[in-house]
């Protein structure tokens, strides 16, 4: 299966490694890559917080160790809304690219979103960073950038919220359950399966209705099932399916309000400066999530919303968008150069 190994190149990747028990674990490591000098305050610090399927490789060319190139490339290097900045990027506890995960580990330990983030505050701490300027993180790692928020607020200075929820739905608990179910009965067809799955609710019915249609192939088959085949086929060459596991449960558990005294008592914790964004045609996630952590955070401007035709997807495509939420929400920082 697919994923970073021991003895392939590390590419742009550093470790930190965590030596004590942790979550079950007997202890872990994260992979992480940065962009940027940490000014003498560590004030200009910025934690950018991957998806499901993404990894650290936020900036940067397809190179060995990196079969894909960055992913939000436009919000990193000079001129860009993160320039000036110290940019880190862990790839998350139970993934695939160099962080401790099931590839690791056979019986890997059910892990929550709660445990990626107290994992990402020891690396924090290990980089010597108490506040960070900014969280970052769309879907995935929305959940995370919420529960960093509301877990450590007098960590988080300013927070962007995108494409996210403060807790997994129903309707998103059982798509998710779906591509469980077919990764279990078989793991390298089942994650094929799964991302088809997936990748049909991070767009949306109109653009894959504008670009498709009901168009043909040569040999008969309809081109969205093409175009289903061929992100299947990428996928399974670079992620593990243990781990798709792993961090899809994680997302199915995920629940600010767990503990806490619910979903509104949690939220009232934030005291980050925050903008939330949805996405006008996220069938995944959709804008009332966002409507409700933009009501709940005491320090959140009003709902912002990304208008665009490629449904949940858009956080990662409408670069122009997001990057003027990020200039808004953490202008340039002179001290950093």
């Amino acid at each position: 299966m697919g994923g970073w190994r021991f003895g392939d190149p590390n590419g742009r990747r550093k470790w930190f490694s965590h030596a004590e028990p942790f979550a079950g674990l007997p202890g872990f490591q994260l992979a992480y890559e940065t962009w940027g000098t940490l000014n003498a305050e560590a004030s200009n610090a910025v934690l950018v917080l991957h998806a499901l399927t993404g990894d650290s490789h936020v900036a940067g060319g397809v190179e060995p160790g990196h079969p894909t190139p960055g992913w939000w490339e436009a919000l990193i290097g000079e001129g860009r809304p993160l320039d000036g900045f110290f940019v880190v990027a862990p790839n998350v506890l139970g993934g695939c690219q160099g962080s401790t995960g099931p590839w690791q580990y056979p019986g890997f330990p059910a892990i929550t979103v709660r445990d990626q983030v107290a994992a990402e505050v020891r690396l924090a701490d290990f980089l010597g960073i108490r506040q960070w300027a900014s969280v970052l993180g769309g879907s995935m790692g929305g959940m995370r950038a919420v529960e960093w928020a509301v877990g450590e607020p007098d960590r988080v200075k300013s927070l962007l919220l995108l494409a996210t929820t403060a807790a997994a739905s129903a309707e998103q608990i059982g798509l998710a359950s779906v591509q469980l179910h077919a990764i279990r009965a078989d793991p390298v067809e089942g994650l094929g399966i799964a991302r088809r799955i997936a990748h049909l609710s991070y767009r949306s019915e109109q653009e894959l209705q504008a670009r498709f249609g009901r168009q043909v192939r040569e040999d008969g088959r309809f081109e969205v099932e093409s175009y289903l085949d061929h992100h299947a086929a990428k996928l399974t060459r670079r992620f593990d399916a243990e781990s798709y596991v792993t961090l899809t449960e994680a997302m199915n558990s995920h629940d600010v309000g767990r503990g806490r005294g619910g979903v509104k008592a949690a939220l009232e914790r934030v005291e980050a400066r925050t903008i939330v964004a949805g996405v006008d045609s996220d069938r995944l996630y959709p804008l009332g999530q966002q409507e409700e952590l933009a009501a709940g955070i005491p320090g959140a401007d009003e709902l912002r919303v990304i208008e665009s035709p490629y449904g949940h997807d858009a956080f990662l495509i409408e670069s122009e968008q997001v990057g003027a939420l990020v200039r808004e929400l953490v202008p340039a920082h002179s001290g950093s150069r």
